[in-house]
Order: structure tokens, then sequence, then C-alpha cells
């Protein structure tokens, strides 16, 4: 079981920035991508960014279209915390910010093939 909790969220104004933080636990071994979601009400939960663990390619990070150059995905040099720096936020990028854990290897079909999601932190950007 892997255990994930999330805070950084808050409250900004366009064009400023916010880095999220996930701390994460537990079995930690068996996992191969952790990733970045966020969700407005009414909307599906969207993919933000992930992380490829445990892998020789020098391709790690994944981003959807919308926060590519925006925003960074990492985690820490003791694989305790995973991080979401996002700059020059905009009002649509509002919504529950929520960190996955997944054991598909390469995070392939990370958007639907994560297994463990922590509670969220929510983002509000104001324009």
């Amino acid at each position: 079981q892997v255990n994930l909790m999330e805070s950084g969220g808050g409250s900004v104004q366009a064009g400023e920035s916010l880095r999220l933080s996930c701390r994460y636990s537990g079995y930690i071994s068996s996992v191969y991508c952790l990733a970045w979601f966020r969700q407005t009400p009414g909307q599906d939960r969207e993919g933000v960014a992930a992380l490829r663990l445990r892998t020789s390619s020098s391709e790690t990070t994944l981003y959807t279209d919308t926060v590519k150059g925006r925003f960074t995905i990492s985690q820490d040099a003791a694989w305790s915390t995973l991080y979401l720096q996002m700059n020059n936020l905009q009002p649509n990028d509002t919504g529950v910010y929520t960190c996955a854990a997944g054991r598909n290897p390469y995070c392939r079909a990370w958007d639907s093939a994560m297994e463990t999601f922590g509670e969220g932190t929510q983002v509000t950007v104001s324009s």
C-alpha cells in the first residue's frame, strides 16, 4: 500500500506561481509511475504531469499539452516527496490537484492506469 498526502495549494493571481508537494510512503518499491491530476466541478479528472521511475530512459517526464513549458514535475533525492512547480498560472488551471501512484512501467496509460490517489489540494487562480 502506498500513502500519498498533498500540500501547497492556495489562491493566487494569474501569472503567479505555486509549488505543490506530495509526501509518499509505504510500499514504494512497487511504484513505477508518479503523477499529478486535477479536477474541477463537473469535469473529469485530468492528468497534468507524470514522472517515470526506475527507467534508464532520458525522458522521464510527461505533460499534458496545456501545461507544457509552465509546469515541472520532480521528486526529491530521498524519494519521499513529489513536486509540481507551476509557473504563469492561469484561471483555467484552477482545480483540486491530486497526486497518484501506479505500477505501470514507463507510465504507460498514466492518465487512466494509476491506482492510488491522495486527497487533493485546492488551487484557485483568479484573473
